[in-house]
């Protein structure tokens, strides 16, 4: 039997979670608390940093056999964190100018009360992750709010999407791609089916991210050995 129909129970994907965080050193696991209900993984406590809580979610993520990953940490910045809202402003306009990925001429950013939120367009979805990425780290900074839409240059069908995400994964030496299913909806790409590695997982992600047009990418991929 694979291991993909094998169900886990929530104690031993809460148990990895908890080795996960322990075995990462961008988190300390004593910060982040655990609870699995059937197969949601729930993520609790308080960071100093929204660096922090988003390396808690990513590890999570990479567990197998979580659903879905709840990220309900606080971000508790400390006093020589805290920054006023127009610094942050200004090293979040900074970081996206040293970004050579984000097209900083489409983007604009705006912080409230330590939180910023992105506006704009852009051509390709990675560029709008990458946007959002450059301003994770930033000192003070408690979320991000990524409201850029993703419209690309010319038309494309949902079918050629489809086939040119299918021809990109085949390319890839890390993922079978005869085990993934691709769906599109708008603007919306749905990879479902099994993968044989975290690797292969984020590697499908990121191919599906970089097509023309793609404004969302929603995993459904099952780990499986």
């Amino acid at each position: 039997m694979s291991t993909a129909t094998m169900a886990r129970s929530d104690t031993d994907i809460q148990r990895d979670v908890l080795a996960e965080l322990a075995w990462d050193a961008r988190v300390r696991a004593s910060e982040v608390g655990v609870s699995v209900t059937g197969g949601i993984v729930t993520l609790t406590g308080w960071v100093d940093s929204y660096a922090k809580k988003w390396a808690a979610e990513r590890i999570a993520h990479r567990v197998r056999g979580n659903r879905a990953v709840a990220n309900d940490i606080e971000v508790r910045l400390p006093g020589t964190a805290e920054r006023t809202d127009t610094d942050i402003a200004t090293a979040a306009s900074r970081a996206l100018e040293w970004d050579a990925f984000v097209p900083v001429d489409r983007i604009q950013v705006t912080a409230g009360n330590g939180w910023l939120t992105l506006r704009g367009e852009v051509e390709r979805g990675y560029q709008k992750r990458a946007a959002e990425r450059a301003l994770r780290r930033l000192t003070g900074v408690r979320g991000v709010t990524n409201l850029i839409t993703v419209t690309p240059a010319g038309d494309l069908s949902e079918e050629d999407l489809k086939r040119d995400i299918r021809v990109a994964l085949a390319r890839r030496i890390d993922v079978d791609a005869d085990l993934i299913e691709i769906d599109v909806a708008g603007a919306t790409v749905v990879l479902s089916g099994e993968v044989r590695s975290w690797l292969a997982r984020e590697e499908a992600e990121r191919v599906a991210w970089a097509a023309p047009g793609v404004g969302e990418v929603e995993l459904r991929l099952r780990l499986t050995t």
